[in-house]
C-alpha cells in the first residue's frame, strides 16, 4: 500500500496490524462485565424526562445526536480517505466513531460547567440509538470506505452479530438499569452514585492493568497513532462544537455537545474488535485495537484539560437554547 506524504509522519502503520495486544478471553469477559456495570450505573440515572427534553427542547438534543451519529462519523471517513492509513487502522477510526457517547462524557460536562441535563439526556438517547446505529455505521462507512480504497484488503463484518454484541453489552444493562430506576426510585437514587463511582474506578483500573500488560507494546508503538488519535479526537470536539455555534446555540449547549461528540464509548470498540464472531483472528487486526485502546486514554486527558480550560472561561450568558 502506499502512503501519501502526510501520512508519512506517522511512519509505517501497517506494522500494526499483525501486533496482538495481550487481551485473553477472560480479558475480554472482564472487560464486558466492566462496560456493562458502567451502562447499568448510567441507566439509574436516566428518567422519562431525559426523553421528554426533545419535545420541550429539541433542538440542541437533535444537533447532538447529529453530531454524534453523522458529523463524526462522516469527518472520520473524511480524514481516513486524505490520509489514507492501513485498512485496520483506518477501521478503527470508522469503529471508533460509530460508538455512542462515553459515560465520562457526564463527569467532564461538569467539570467544565457545561449543561448536565443535555449531557446525560444526550447520553441515554445515543446509547439507546447505539444498539442499532453503531452496526450500521460501520457497516456504512466502512463499506463506503473499502469501495473508495479498492486497493486495501476489505474487511466484512455480521451486522446481526455486532447489534447482538451491542445488545448484549448496552441494551441489556440500559433495560435493566432504566427498569430498576423507575420501579424502585428510591433504591435508584441510594445506589446511583456509589454504583456510578464503583464501576468508574472499576473501569480505569481495568485500563491500567490492560496498559500495564501492553506496556512494552505501547512504548513501542505509541508514536505511530498517537498524532493520528489527536488530529481525530481533536476533529471531534471541533466539529462537535462548530455544528451547534453555527446553528445560534448558547455558548454552554455547544461545549456540552462538544465535549459528548469527542468522548466515545471505546470500550465498547474494544470488545466488539475482540469478538472473534465479529472479526476474526486471522484479519490481523492490531491497528484497531491499538487505535482503540489508545482513544480510550486519550479522550479523558484532552476532555480533561478542555473542561478546566472552559471552567475558568465564564459564559456570560447561557440562556436555552
Amino acid at each position: 500500500m502506499q502512503f501519501t506524504p502526510l501520512l508519512s509522519l506517522f511512519g509505517n502503520l501497517e506494522q500494526l496490524d499483525t501486533v496482538r495486544l495481550n487481551f485473553n478471553q477472560e480479558s475480554v469477559n472482564l472487560m464486558n462485565i466492566a462496560i456493562a456495570f458502567i451502562m447499568f450505573g448510567v441507566a439509574l440515572s436516566i428518567k422519562p424526562q431525559h426523553f421528554k427534553t426533545l419535545a420541550f427542547n429539541p433542538k440542541p438534543v437533535l444537533l447532538g445526536v447529529i453530531a454524534q451519529y453523522i458529523l463524526l462519523p462522516a469527518l472520520t471517513f473524511v480524514l481516513v480517505i486524505l490520509l489514507r492509513p492501513s485498512t485496520a487502522v483506518a477501521m478503527g477510526m470508522i469503529l471508533v466513531a460509530a460508538c455512542p457517547g462515553g459515560n465520562v462524557s457526564n463527569l467532564i460536562s461538569s467539570i467544565s460547567k457545561s449543561n448536565i441535563t443535555l449531557s446525560v439526556s444526550l447520553t441515554a438517547i445515543t446509547t439507546v440509538m447505539s444498539l442499532f446505529m453503531t452496526p450500521f455505521n460501520f457497516a456504512f462507512w466502512g463499506g463506503l470506505y473499502a469501495k473508495h480504497s479498492p486497493l486495501l484488503v476489505p474487511i466484512t463484518i455480521d451486522p446481526v452479530e455486532m447489534f447482538r454484541t451491542v445488545f448484549l453489552i448496552l441494551g441489556i444493562p440500559v433495560i435493566l438499569g432504566m427498569f430498576v430506576g423507575m420501579r424502585f426510585p428510591k433504591f435508584a437514587r441510594t445506589v446511583e452514585k456509589p454504583v456510578q463511582s464503583a464501576s468508574i474506578i472499576f473501569f480505569i483500573g481495568f485500563i491500567v492493568a490492560a496498559l500495564a500488560g501492553n506496556f512494552n507494546l505501547f512504548l513501542r508503538y505509541i508514536h505511530l497513532i498517537f498524532f493520528l488519535v489527536l488530529i481525530h479526537n481533536g476533529l471531534a470536539f471541533l466539529g462537535g462544537y462548530l455544528l451547534p455555534k453555527t446553528l445560534k446555540i448558547s455558548e454552554i449547549n455547544c461545549r456540552t455537545i462538544s465535549i459528548e461528540t469527542s468522548i466515545q464509548n471505546s470500550g465498547l470498540g474494544l470488545a466488539l474488535i475482540f469478538n472473534p464472531r465479529i472479526f476474526p483472528p486471522e484479519l490481523h487486526l492490531g491497528g484497531m485495537a491499538f487505535i482503540a485502546a489508545w482513544w480510550g486514554i486519550w479522550h479523558i486527558v484532552a476532555g480533561l484539560l478542555l473542561a478546566f480550560y472552559w471552567r475558568r472561561r465564564v459564559i456570560t450568558s447561557a440562556v436555552m437554547p
